[in-house]
Parts: C-alpha cells; structure tokens; sequence
C-alpha cells in the first residue's frame, strides 16, 4: 500500500499536513498541491488551519463567497497569516462552481495566544443577547485582557507577566466563573438562542480559558518552575477543535488540517530530554486511531525561519534567515540526503521493523528528538527550503 492509498483511504477522516518551520514557500506550495489533491481526488470537505477558532468564521464565510474579494485582506490584518491566504483564495474560487463547498475552520486559541479579545468580544455579544446580567462579567476579564493584548503569544505572554499577581489571578478566576456559568445554565440560554449559537459561545469561552492557563504555563516554563507538560493546554484545544469541526460539519466530514510538525505528531514533545508538550497530534491518534493521518514536510538543505524573541517587533519576534547545516545523523534529514532522491516522500506505515529508524527531525534550524516512525505516517522532503519573500526581515 502506498502512503497515498493509507492517506485518503475512505475510513480516513483527518489527515495533517505540518512544516518544520513557518514562512517557508516550499511548505506553502506543497501543501496547497495537497489540499488540492485530496480536495479534488479524494473527496475532504474542510480546511482546518493553525489559526484562532474564533477568527475562523469569518474566513469561513468569506470563502463560501460572501463580501468581495479584497475584505480577505481586512480579516487577515489582526494575526498571522502564516500560509492562509492563498488556499482561502483558491477556495473561494472553487467553491464559486463547486457542487460542494469546501469550508474553513479554525482551530486555535485566539490570535495564537496573543489575544483574548476576538474569542471574548463574541462572547459578549451573545450575551448582550442571552444573558444581559453577566454581561459585566465578561467585559471585567476583556478590560484586563486589553492591558497585555498582542499580535501573538510571544507579544502577549511578557506582558502578562507585567500584570500584578491581583489582575492575573482576577483573570483566571472570572474566566471560570464564565466557564461554569455557560455550563450550568446551558439549558436556559439555548432557549434564549438557539443550540448552534450556545455551542460557538461556549468553544470561544473555552478558547479564552485554554489561552489563559498558557500564560501561566509559558511563565513557569521559562522561569523554570513550571509543571511537566504544562504548555499542553494549546494543542488539546486544537484537538478539541478538530473533533468539534467533525461533529460540527456533520457525516462524511473529512479534515485537512495544516500546522506545524511539532502539533501533528502523535509522540510527545521533549526537549533536552525533558517532556515539555502533549501534542494535538498524539490527542487525535488517541480519539480516531488510523483514521488520523500526520504527513511532516522537511528539507534536506537551503535556508528556515528562525524565530527569535523580540518585543520591539510586531508580533513580538524577529525572523532570522538562517541558512540550514548539513543534517545531522540520526534525522530523518540525514536518510533524505543519504537516499539522494530529491523531492521525496517516505511512508513511514510501511518501515520494515527492525533497528530503531531516526530519532530527531529538524525544528527551524534545530532538531526536536522524537522515535520519528512512530511520530508520523510519512514525512514529504524538499531537497531545498527558502523563507518566503513577504516576510519582513530585520532591518528590510
């Protein structure tokens, strides 16, 4: 069986497509030859990408065809588009003839961890509308989230830890006085409502709290004094978000889902040898077994983005274009170059058992460790990789 038959088989229901570093054109291009694939050939319904899940429905509806075409860029502004607006286009365009339409989906905490306003300032809104009595709750947590609020987490997360410990705990503690709240009178608002609405609050509510706990676990990591794993709390939203999206879509709904490679693996992340994350990845294999299927894309040689911390920068780090070493032995890299086949892919479902295969695969220019057969179902090499033109490096 080749990777390709294991990948779209009828049972599979998500299959991920990740990249070692962000930026990268080759990334971007060949996961938009994929998307197209699977849409096209084998019959996947949504595009799920590493961006909010709030900020996802109107992207959604944008690629469904509503507003004109130049309103994308106007969504686009407030966050990253790492890699988004080119498949956003080429499904609007598609589904302008398409029999049926592709959808968009978020996935992520809001603006990657640098924000809770797009996931609380919904929230309020649907509280203006359900539930008018708490509706000063909610704008109690925005007005302490608009002190720290940033492009992303590397903005974000430094100045929350600027906020005095009073502020950060009030936070935490209206954010589940929410959290329980929706819960427990989740009966009332949905006759206030409806169930589609109550469902969408309810997620963006959870995106906040999960955005909120990574704060803490960000801090701790870097101070040292923080909980094994705790940085987990991202990516098993993300997982939750893919499994919403399924139920969401319906029956038949089949998931590319674009991210990082260190979010689709299905092993643990650990650095150094210390275990630092439970990857969406790993939560998904858990949830659908083999009808979850991770493709790492890699390069052998040319140059990634490295990102490096830097508040004075928008969104709170600098890219560096950094050219890439020889492989190092024992990555998947090293067996690329070693095979010597330029753009490649390696079915990993298909490995003969025996000695142990690589044991480390590139992260930017560094290498996360991970048993790497056991991480992906395949790996898609590029003999090259170049950081894209648009991105905007130091001093350009």
């Amino acid at each position: 069986m080749t990777w390709s038959r294991c990948a779209t088989s009828s049972a599979t229901r998500v299959v991920a497509i990740g990249e070692n570093s962000h930026f990268i054109t080759e990334f971007s291009l060949m996961r938009r030859r994929i998307l197209r694939f699977l849409v096209e050939r084998c019959g996947f319904t949504v595009l799920a990408f590493e961006y909010g899940f709030s900020e996802g429905f109107p992207l959604d509806a944008w690629a469904q065809g509503e507003g004109a075409d130049h309103d994308l860029s106007d969504h686009l502004a407030a966050a990253i588009p790492v890699g988004v607006e080119e498949p956003l286009r080429w499904m609007r365009r598609h589904n302008a003839t398409a029999a049926a339409p592709v959808r968009f989906a978020g996935i992520d905490i809001p603006a990657a961890g640098g924000s809770l306003l797009p996931a609380l300032a919904p929230v309020a809104d649907y509280l203006r509308q359900v539930d008018p009595e708490a509706l000063p709750v909610v704008q109690a947590a925005m007005r302490i989230a608009e002190s720290f609020a940033g492009a992303s987490a590397a903005a974000a997360a430094p100045a929350w830890t600027r906020l005095t410990s009073a502020e950060q705990d009030a936070l935490s503690a209206i954010l589940m006085r929410l959290l329980l709240r929706f819960r427990a009178v989740e009966v009332l608002y949905v006759s206030r409502g409806d169930r589609a609405g109550y469902d969408i609050a309810l997620r963006r509510l959870e995106a906040a709290c999960h955005a909120d706990y990574g704060f803490r676990a960000m801090a701790g990591l870097y101070a040292g004094t923080g909980l094994t794993a705790d940085t987990s709390a991202r990516d098993v939203y993300m997982a939750g978000s893919v499994l919403w999206h399924l139920k969401r879509f319906g029956p038949g709904t089949r998931i590319v889902l674009a991210a990082h490679n260190a979010h689709i693996q299905k092993t643990p992340v650990s650095f150094n040898g210390h275990l630092t994350g439970l990857p969406m990845g790993q939560h998904l294999h858990g949830s659908l077994g083999d009808d979850y299927v991770a493709l790492a894309l890699t390069s052998v040689t040319g140059h990634t983005a490295d990102m490096r911390p830097d508040e004075d920068a928008r969104f709170g780090f600098a890219i560096d274009d950094t050219a890439l070493q020889p492989p190092e032995p024992g990555s998947v890299e090293a067996a690329f170059a070693d095979a010597g086949l330029g753009l490649s892919i390696a079915d990993l479902r298909q490995a003969p058992h025996g000695p142990p295969g690589p044991d480390r695969i590139r992260i930017q220019s560094a290498y996360v460790h991970t048993p790497v057969l056991d991480a992906f179902d395949g790996v898609l090499s590029t003999p090259a990789s170049t950081v894209a033109d648009d991105v905007r490096l130091p001093g350009a």
